[in-house]
């Protein structure tokens, strides 16, 4: 018998799945209990294609490329990866950790790194969906390309280490607030990364000490390192790659440390 807590390692037993297999079926069931949920669907998938489509076509933003759609695709695939790391992740877990579920998914066969393993697993399949969904309606629908001295290595190590700032941030907040408390602070980050972010505005177009702060932000630092890896813009990726990853081991080492599980 275990009361949830102490649970830290699984010897299977005889006959019992491995732990790779039962953690890909947790990673499973993770995926389909978010395709069950509209407001997931619409934070993931529905509001990231609105917002590059509807900006793409209507050419308002004082962005300093030759078309929107090179400034926009970085932008809204960072954006992406906040809406399904901090915000899908983050809300969803709250509520697991809420209603007891997961105490009783901490008793249960599969240790808790599986459980983890097992969520990230299923936020790395969103945003591959998300990275292939927009990366083809901005090429068949505006006409983009990958610019000179793309780099997929910089493209790969930009969204690994803004899925774990945002996870880590998302986690952090499931793990310490209240459900309600981490619904309403998950939304409203993702508002205000989304505005300042560097996500449909450049930072350069901010005031200037709110430019400064926006800077400093993992996802401003994101956006900025995709559009080097995509070829969209010149300079040196690793700074923001730097900045990205220093935002994500902070909020991971705090999510693993004050976390609760119930």
């Amino acid at each position: 018998m275990t009361d949830g807590r102490a649970v830290t390692s699984w010897t299977p037993a005889p006959g019992a799945a491995p732990v790779w297999r039962a953690t890909l079926a947790q990673a499973a069931m993770e995926l389909r209990l978010t395709a069950r949920r509209g407001e997931n669907l619409l934070v993931t998938l529905v509001i990231p294609v609105a917002l590059l489509v509807f900006f793409a076509s209507v050419n308002v933003l004082p962005t300093t490329t030759a078309r929107p759609i090179e400034f926009l695709l970085p932008g809204i695939l960072a954006l992406a990866v906040i809406s399904t790391s901090l915000v899908n992740l983050g809300i969803a877990t709250a509520y697991e950790r809420a209603y007891g579920v997961l105490k009783r998914l901490g008793g249960s066969p599969l240790p808790r790194g599986g459980l983890v393993a097992a969520k990230i697993l299923a936020v790395v399949a969103i945003e591959l969906v998300q990275l292939a969904l927009l990366v083809a309606i901005a090429a068949l629908g505006f006409g983009w390309t990958l610019g000179p001295g793309a780099s997929l290595t910089v493209v790969l190590a930009a969204l690994g280490s803004g899925t774990l700032a945002f996870a880590g941030l998302g986690l952090l907040m499931a793990g310490t607030l209240r459900a309600e408390a981490t619904l309403a602070g998950a939304n409203g980050l993702y508002l205000l990364l989304l505005l300042v972010g560097g996500v449909v505005v450049p930072v350069d177009q901010l005031p200037a000490l709110l430019g400064d702060i926006a800077r400093l932000l993992p996802a401003a630092a994101l956006a900025d390192a995709l559009r080097i890896g995509l070829g969209m813009s010149t300079g040196n990726a690793v700074g923001p790659l730097a900045l990205v990853l220093a935002w994500g081991i902070a909020t991971s080492l705090l999510a693993i440390k004050l976390f609760r599980w119930e």
